[in-house]
Parts: C-alpha cells; sequence; structure tokens
C-alpha cells in the first residue's frame, strides 16, 4: 500500500469554464466525499496526483486542506477519452482503523505442470481491509498445478486483517490441459473447406 501527501487547494468556482481553467492551470478539480458530511470542491496538482496514482488505483493519499490533514482514497479517476489527461477526481474520507471494500490486483505466480495451459478468468479480486492496510497485488501461485484444477476466489489465502467482499464461489483461475499438435491438426481439417466435385 501506498501512501502519499498532497496540497489541496479549495476551489470557489465552478461549472465547466471553471473546470477548463482549473485545468489550463496544471491542477485536477477534485470533489471529496463521506462520513455524511457535505462534499468538499478543490484543485490538485496535475503532476503530484499522477506521481502518486502510479502506485496504484489504492493509494491513500494524505490531503493538505484549509491547514488540516484528510485521509482519502480515489474512488472515480475521469479521463480524458483521447488525450489521456485526468479530467476530475472524486475522493472518499477514510480513517484510520476504517476498512474499506476496494478491488486488488491478482498476480498468478509459479508454473503449472507440463502440458498444462492456464487461464485466468478474474484480474482483480475485491477484498474488505483496513484502509492503510491495502495490499499492492494479492499472489496466487499456480506452482505444479495439474490440468483440471480449479482455484476459486474464496481458496486464495488473503493478506492479514483482509476479508473477501465477492462470491467465494467465484473462478480466478483453471488449469486445463494443453491442446496436443493432433487436436490442432483436427481443428485445421475441420476448418478446410471441401474442394469442389469436378464435373464429368
Amino acid at each position: 500500500m501506498s501512501e502519499v501527501r498532497l496540497t489541496a487547494e479549495v476551489r470557489t468556482e465552478f461549472g465547466k469554464g471553471a473546470s477548463r481553467r482549473t485545468r489550463r492551470d496544471g491542477k485536477i478539480p477534485a470533489v471529496l466525499y463521506g462520513h455524511g458530511s457535505e462534499p468538499r470542491h478543490f484543485a490538485l496538482n496535475a503532476r503530484e496526483f499522477g506521481r502518486a496514482i502510479r502506485g496504484g488505483a489504492n493509494t491513500v493519499m494524505t490531503l493538505g486542506i484549509d491547514g488540516g490533514d484528510e485521509l482519502a482514497l480515489p474512488k472515480s479517476v475521469i479521463r480524458h477519452p483521447l488525450r489521456d489527461y485526468v479530467e476530475h477526481v472524486d475522493l472518499i474520507l477514510v480513517r484510520k482503523g476504517e476498512k474499506v471494500t476496494v478491488d486488488i490486483s491478482v498476480n498468478v505466480t509459479g508454473e503449472a505442470a507440463a502440458g498444462t495451459l492456464v487461464l485466468t478468468d478474474q484480474t482483480t479480486l475485491s477484498i474488505e481491509v483496513e484502509a492503510l492496510n491495502i495490499p499492492d497485488s494479492i499472489e496466487v501461485s499456480i506452482e505444479g498445478l495439474e490440468a483440471g484444477t480449479q482455484i476459486l476466489a474464496g481458496q486464495i489465502e488473503l493478506p492479514a486483517g483482509a476479508t473477501l467482499a465477492g462470491d467465494p464461489e467465484a473462478l480466478v483461475v483453471a488449469v486445463s490441459a494443453a491442446p496436443t499438435a493432433e487436436d490442432m491438426e483436427g481443428e485445421t481439417d475441420l476448418a478446410a473447406p471441401e474442394a469442389p466435385a469436378e464435373e464429368a
């Protein structure tokens, strides 16, 4: 889990024109909400925010606002569809000791048994974890697994203090037998069109 500090500048102007001016100044319009408080509008330095989220979408940020600090987690990062810069950010307030539900990347490690094919059905797992202990990823070992093996979400070992928030029966990784050369030739034969019959 990464934690960074950013300075948040309170915004008093709103609307598309104000947002465009904010972005022209090298900043990103952002909103902070949660814990029943009124949403707070502010601007973040675009370069600093870009560096912050390189550590992953689940980066906890310490925001310096009005002389105080708030812990926040990005909830929605909206990017321009063509130019790929960040247009707007929604963040949620978090507290030390509070648990949050986040999607964590699944990192498949190891080599399955020879002659197998590994299929990853889910690339993330939804877990509930303490806000300041969010893991960067969750490792799933397939070392030596034979064809026919399936790994379900509920079978994966999670970091201490974390619990699964999704379906425990969801398939994450499946190991199947790799197709043989004969299988591939059979598929090629089926795909080949029949030659037209010659006229007498």
